[in-house]
C-alpha cells in the first residue's frame, strides 16, 4: 500500500495533478508495453516518469501469484488450483484475484484523496464500470482521458501466450470481443479526450521510441500539461493554494 510519506512529498503544483487517464484494451493488446512506452512505468513500480500513479490490479495479483508460488501461467495452472484463486472464500476458494482487486481499489482511493495524477489501467470490456470510474473521479475534481490500445484478436492469441501470465484463449477471445464492442462507446464518452493507438506490429526499439514520442506530443502532454477544466478540482486548488500560503 501506499505509504503516507508519498503523499506529503506531493504538492497542489505538481505535475499531472487531477488528471486521471484510463488505458483500455484487451489481454494481448500490448497496454504494458504501451503504459512503458508513454509514461514511462517500471515492470515492478507503480509510478511513471512524471508522477502519476499506476492503479492495475494485475500488478497486485502477479506479485501475489509470485509470492505464493502459484507461478504466472493461468492457462498451465490446474484446473482445481485455477478454480480456488477465483473462487470466493463463501465457496471454499482463496479467490485471490478478488484480493488484488481490493488491494488495487484501497491503492486508489488514497491516490484519489490526495488528487494525485493517476492511470487506470483496464481492459475495456465494462462499459458501465469505467462510465462509474470517470464519473466518480471527474466527481473528485479531476479531468479524464482515455487510450485504447486496439489490435486483431489474432495477435493478440499470439502475445498471449508469450505472456508472463497467460490467459486461457477463451477469455481472450471473450475479453476481445466484447472490448471492440465498446470502443464506439468509449469514444463517445471521453469525447476529444480520447485516443485510439494501432498496436497491431511489432516494432523495434528505435521505430518503438519515434511512435511513443509522436503521440505524447499528439495528445497525451497536451492533456497532461493544459489547465485543468473541471470546476470541483479548480477550486480544490485554489483552496490549497490557500491554504499553502498560510503554512498549512
Amino acid at each position: 500500500m501506499i505509504k503516507l510519506k508519498d503523499l506529503l512529498l506531493e504538492g497542489v503544483d505538481d505535475p499531472g495533478i487531477l488528471k486521471c487517464v484510463f488505458l483500455a484494451g484487451g489481454p494481448g493488446s500490448g497496454k504494458t508495453y504501451m503504459t512503458k512506452g508513454l509514461f514511462g512505468v517500471p515492470d515492478r513500480l507503480n509510478i511513471s516518469q512524471s508522477g502519476m500513479k499506476m492503479v492495475n490490479s494485475d500488478k497486485e495479483l502477479k506479485f501475489l501469484l509470485r509470492k505464493f508460488g502459484f507461478g504466472t501461467d493461468l492457462d498451465k495452472m490446474p484446473d482445481e488450483v485455477f478454480q480456488n484463486l477465483t473462487t470466493s472464500k463463501e465457496k471454499g476458494g482463496s479467490n485471490l484475484r478478488q484480493f488484488a482487486k481490493e488491494l488495487t481499489a484501497q491503492r486508489k482511493k488514497k491516490y484519489q484523496s490526495g488528487r494525485l495524477g493517476m492511470i487506470i489501467d483496464g481492459t475495456g470490456d465494462d462499459f458501465k464500470k469505467i462510465a462509474r470510474m470517470k464519473k466518480e473521479v471527474e466527481g473528485s475534481g479531476y479531468d479524464t482521458y482515455m487510450i485504447f490500445v486496439n489490435c486483431t484478436l489474432e495477435v493478440a492469441l499470439q502475445r498471449n501466450e508469450k505472456r508472463d501470465r497467460v490467459l486461457p484463449q477463451k477469455i481472450v477471445m471473450d475479453s476481445h470481443r466484447a472490448v471492440m464492442q465498446n470502443l464506439g462507446g468509449l469514444s463517445g464518452l471521453f469525447s476529444g479526450n480520447f485516443m485510439i493507438v494501432d498496436n497491431n506490429k511489432d516494432l523495434d526499439e528505435k521505430r518503438a521510441i519515434k511512435r511513443f514520442n509522436m503521440l505524447v506530443k499528439q495528445g497525451l502532454n497536451k492533456f497532461i500539461n493544459k489547465p485543468l477544466k473541471n470546476p470541483i478540482g479548480k477550486s480544490w486548488i485554489r483552496k490549497q493554494k490557500i491554504l499553502k500560503k498560510q503554512g498549512n
